[in-house]
């Protein structure tokens, strides 16, 4: 397994106009790692396709210079928008964020599901949102299939999330290019226990973030400056470096292993510390960790 290093972890750098997302490149090269993840690009605030699509070219030829491979791009995405027409647009904007992983060269476009359970006609709930997300991600997964991309989702978002909720979605898209991104911390949000919701989801991986957070109990007053979220069951976490927190990365790590997953693990960070050092902290755990497992 190698490692990888999303973009996300640079936002704190990228909101304070400290780096860019093209500048991720050459610092996950300097930091050691072999490849990079990206997340929605964005050269301009609300950009054009066209403008995306000229960005990762851009990147690509940046990442060839360095010797970085573009591992996966990852996107929002709503496959449950209330009508069919708004679901139609969706799609059809997911097909040109399929296009921009093409010009990256990434091998895997990862796609939100849906970010809520009600519409604006009431509660509908996932059950009844699984057959039309499932027939949505079909179409996205057919079109990449052409272009020579893997699609996937993650348990992401609070809805398709738990870990029995994002088999289900798999079983329900039933593709042959399509699987899942199973991402070790993002169990902790919906109150699930990590190691228990890898030892599921691990055969159906086909990339993997790692992340680590700090989960505290509901009521859990924040220290100054320390940036919280609640859970879907009104806990609260706090992001940290990888083996600073409460998520038992180095076992997930071990199921992966004996689920023989080979692929990239790509490094997540979200704390409140300064990202590079945190980042670093964080995958030098993470090198430690594959020694033992």
């Amino acid at each position: 397994m190698k490692l990888a290093v999303s973009s996300y972890s640079f936002q704190q750098y990228i909101n304070a106009g400290k780096m860019t997302q093209l500048d991720v490149i050459a610092r996950a090269a300097e930091m050691g790692f072999a490849g990079v993840d990206y997340i929605d690009l964005t050269p301009v605030s609300h950009p054009t396709l066209e403008q995306q699509l000229a960005y990762a070219a851009e990147i690509r030829k940046e990442a060839e210079k360095r010797g970085v491979e573009i591992v996966a791009y990852t996107v929002g995405a709503n496959l449950f928008c209330g009508s069919a027409e708004e679901d139609a647009k969706e799609v059809e904007r997911l097909l040109g964020q399929v296009d921009v992983a093409a010009a990256l060269g990434a091998g895997i476009l990862r796609h939100d599901v849906c970010y809520s359970e009600s519409v604006k006609d009431g509660f509908v709930g996932f059950d009844r949102m699984l057959p039309v997300i499932a027939e949505n991600a079909r179409r996205i997964t057919e079109y990449a299939q052409g272009k020579g991309i893997r699609t996937c989702s993650e348990n992401h978002g609070y809805i398709a999330q738990d870990s029995d909720r994002v088999e289900r979605l798999y079983y329900a898209v039933d593709h042959k290019n399509y699987g899942l991104l199973v991402d070790v911390g993002n169990f902790a949000c919906v109150d699930e226990n990590s190691a228990h919701a890898v030892s599921r989801l691990a055969p159906y991986a086909i990339h993997v973030h790692v992340k680590d957070f700090y989960v505290h109990p509901f009521g859990y007053t924040p220290r100054e400056g320390e940036k919280t979220f609640r859970t879907r069951a009104c806990g609260v976490l706090s992001g940290c470096a990888i083996g600073d927190g409460d998520i038992p990365v180095e076992q997930c790590l071990a199921i992966f292993k004996r689920a023989k997953y080979d692929g990239f693990l790509t490094v997540e960070y979200e704390g409140s510390e300064d990202c590079i050092a945190g980042i670093s902290r964080g995958r030098d755990r993470l090198l430690g960790y594959l020694e033992r497992v």
